[in-house]
């Protein structure tokens, strides 16, 4: 690891869409990151992005000829992955076998069986794993998870989680997006999966799912576009989430939970509270989600709270805010979700 008043030196795989928002994200990040270098798969991709680096960040990163070089490098003090999720075993396996940390890009794998796979393969090593599920830094939903904490709201009765987002059929156009072979799904684990982590952080854990997925007449697409589902909860509040990116021109993700004495609803980067006493406030501030026909339409803020916990869990030897396991409910609930729609029947799901 960097010494103590050296920057950690992150080390990334793939340039792909999210990989500008994480370069901002380091330029910002406090106390500061570096990017010690980069690994795509194709050499000009890599130049190219090098070049963008360079200028963001005044230096120019290393680029890696393979993911030995990258394990192996001692100014990468962790590895940040940003492949879709069928290049993760081939990438994770060196970087165990290293002991290199290892920050990952939702989804974990296309499966869960694979994302259960690569959990357990960095604890067996005793290997740090993060996951990217940035919308649990925003303001609003620390301060839902701070206010849910206090046990002042009382029993969870309903949730209503909606994804209601747009995808123009082009978005699709890219090889092998929207297919099982690269990403694994659709709507559920390339869009959704970051308002169901954030929900399933706040309501716990879902026990039963009853759902139909379906793709739309507006995609050509091999997996989902649309997702519905029924939900119950451990602590025995019930719920539904719908899920889209057949919902034009697209709109914000929202959670709205309805507790025995308040009611919290979580859109827009914006938290509202309403007591049954009467009461209201509201936390946070407006922002973009990418729901609309430009995926990459928000900040990169989140990814930065995102990367700078990671730096300073590393730093103070304690877990990420949002570990490898962690990241499982949502898999296991996803799932849950396709395998009701494909057997026509509820499904429950076993505990972690």
């Amino acid at each position: 690891m960097a010494s103590k008043d050296a920057p950690l030196g992150v080390g990334m795989i793939g340039t792909g869409m999210v990989a500008r928002t994480h370069l901002l994200a380091i330029r910002d990040a406090t106390p500061a990151l570096s990017l010690s270098g980069l690994l795509a798969r194709h050499s000009k991709s890599a130049e190219r992005f090098a070049d963008m680096a360079e200028t963001e960040l005044g230096q120019r990163p290393k680029v890696y000829a393979d993911i030995a070089e990258l394990a192996t490098d001692p100014d990468a003090d962790f590895a940040l992955i940003l492949t879709p999720p069928n290049a993760r075993i081939e990438l994770i396996e060196p970087l165990v076998a290293a002991r290199k940390p290892i920050l990952l890009e939702k989804p974990v794998a296309r499966t869960l069986a694979e994302a259960i796979e690569v959990v357990e393969l960095c604890e067996a090593a005793d290997v740090p794993l993060g996951v990217v599920f940035q919308h649990r830094m925003r303001a609003a939903s620390r301060k839902a998870a701070a206010l849910i904490a206090t046990g002042e709201l009382g029993a969870l009765g309903l949730a209503e989680i909606s994804v209601p987002w747009w995808r123009d059929q082009s978005y699709y156009d890219e090889p092998e997006r929207g297919t099982y072979a690269r990403d694994g799904g659709g709507v559920l684990i390339s869009q959704a999966i970051h308002t169901i982590d954030l929900a399933l952080s706040l309501t716990g854990r879902v026990t039963d799912v009853t759902a139909m997925c379906a793709t739309s007449r507006f995609h050509a697409m091999e997996a989902e576009d649309v997702a519905m589902a029924g939900l119950r909860f451990a602590g025995g509040g019930v719920g539904w989430l719908t899920a889209s990116t057949a919902s034009f021109p697209g709109g914000s993700e929202s959670i709205t939970l309805h507790f025995e004495d308040a009611s919290l609803r979580l859109a827009d980067g914006t938290l509202s509270v309403n007591w049954r006493d009467g009461r209201s406030e509201t936390h946070g501030a407006v922002a973009g989600t990418g729901g609309g026909a430009d995926p990459m339409a928000f900040t990169h803020d989140w990814h930065q709270a995102v990367l700078e916990d990671f730096a300073a869990a590393l730093s103070e030897g304690r877990p990420p805010a949002i570990t490898g396991r962690d990241a499982l409910a949502a898999h296991r609930l996803i799932d849950a979700i396709t395998r009701s729609s494909a057997e026509g029947r509820a499904i429950s799901i076993e505990g972690s």
